[in-house]
């Protein structure tokens, strides 16, 4: 039997508030209702989605809350069909399209709310006069965590106030969000449908009642459980840590507490996005850290001519096709180009004798020090060992 209860966000009216007898189904049925509309590249994207939806209606209890982006490499993929359908099922929408940052800090001064942020790639491409970019790429990277605030001078006297900015985000968009934000989020990369997959037509004054029942539930359920869900310690995938660890914790957790199919589901579809996010765009540092160990092969020390003439042939040298050394900015990597982007990392050059010749060059053990930092596992990858013969990819010969 349902119990009268005060809805916080809706003038201080009762509403019937309905029982949760199974989590699980609940979780359940917001899948299908989202999945009825959007077509995600994998079941993975709609897990996420899902848990994400349930974990804003208690949120607060959490000591993170993961951004959710949605993007894509051209219009007309599906990133605002998602965002209208959880503006019916999260906590206390706020669907803002190039909303100001002030708007949003009085905002969630008043009430806590969830973000949903469409067409952000014209947000984050503004520049000069017009770029408020950084206020709101600090609003979403501080809100990220519980206890954010962000201090702001108000008023003819310039009070400084402190704006608490804690709250969950959705955004979507063309490419990619600054790093801070994608290294926060979990990202769901949509994509155009194909002529054979299906979606209903959304109407939202059809499909909203419906929508916000569930959202009703999400709610009471938030309510009973959101407190013991957000101290619990749930069990990760294996090799999930650091910001990976504490994007996934919160969905997890909530997947726990669900039960049903949901606790495997969640720790399947972690895996499987962070590898996603783990494959967007590279830094040009981090793509020359990654190339210097492909030409490196278990050399010891090489010479930088060496390492310039087998950066610039990608091919012969095993680099991907669309290496950029040898056109970088017009013209092939110089040796002062390539020492000042190693220097960044620790890496510096030094008379290096290779097969009886004393060059500037560079040897293995500080390349390898940013290997591990920088880099993912490589099974390509040996500690040093001792020069081949002069001629072949692993030795420390000249070009």
């Amino acid at each position: 039997m349902s119990k009268p209860v005060t809805d916080p966000f809706d003038d201080d009216r009762d509403y019937l508030a309905p029982e949760i007898d199974s989590p699980a189904r609940l979780l359940d049925d917001v899948s299908s209702f989202i999945s009825r509309f959007c077509a995600f590249p994998d079941e993975h994207c709609l897990v996420a989605v899902t848990l994400w939806a349930a974990h804003t209606h208690m949120s607060e209890h959490f000591h993170t809350t993961p951004r959710l982006a949605m993007l894509s490499p051209e219009p007309g993929s599906g990133k605002t069909r998602v965002l209208e359908v959880l503006d019916l099922t999260v906590r206390r929408s706020l669907f803002c399209l190039n909303a100001s940052p002030a708007a949003i800090f009085r905002t969630l001064s008043k009430e806590p709310v969830t973000i949903l942020a469409d067409e952000c790639d014209a947000i984050f491409s503004k520049r000069g006069k017009e770029d408020s970019n950084e206020e709101l790429r600090a609003v979403f990277n501080a809100g990220y965590k519980r206890g954010a605030k962000i201090p702001r001078c108000v008023g003819p006297k310039h009070d400084v106030e402190y704006f608490d900015v804690f709250a969950p985000v959705a955004l979507a968009g063309l490419g990619d969000l600054p790093d801070t934000i994608m290294s926060r989020a979990v990202i769901i990369r949509m994509r155009r449908r194909n002529r054979f997959e299906k979606v209903e037509p959304f109407r939202n004054r059809e499909h909203g009642p419906e929508g916000e029942t569930l959202r009703d539930e999400l709610e009471t359920w938030g309510k009973e459980v959101g407190e013991q869900v957000g101290a619990s310690w749930p069990e990760l995938p294996s090799g999930i840590e650091d910001r990976p660890a504490e994007i996934w914790e919160p969905l997890i957790a909530v997947a726990d507490a669900a039960g049903g199919d949901w606790p495997e589901l969640a720790r399947n579809a972690c895996l499987a996005l962070s590898k996603v996010a783990l494959d967007r765009k590279v830094s040009l540092g981090v793509r020359l850290l990654g190339d210097m160990r492909t030409v490196f092969g278990d050399a010891i020390a090489l010479h930088t001519k060496t390492i310039i003439e087998r950066l610039c042939n990608p091919e012969k040298y095993g680099l991907a096709a669309d290496a950029p050394w040898a056109e970088l900015h017009g013209k092939p990597i110089t040796t002062r180009t390539l020492a000042g982007m190693l220097k960044k990392y620790g890496v510096e050059s030094k008379k290096v004798k290779v097969e009886g010749v004393s060059l500037q060059g560079y040897r293995r053990e500080p390349l390898h020090d940013a290997w591990e930092r920088y880099l993912s596992p490589s099974p390509m990858e040996t500690e040093p060992m001792e020069l081949t013969e002069p001629g072949s990819m692993g030795s420390g010969g000249s070009a």
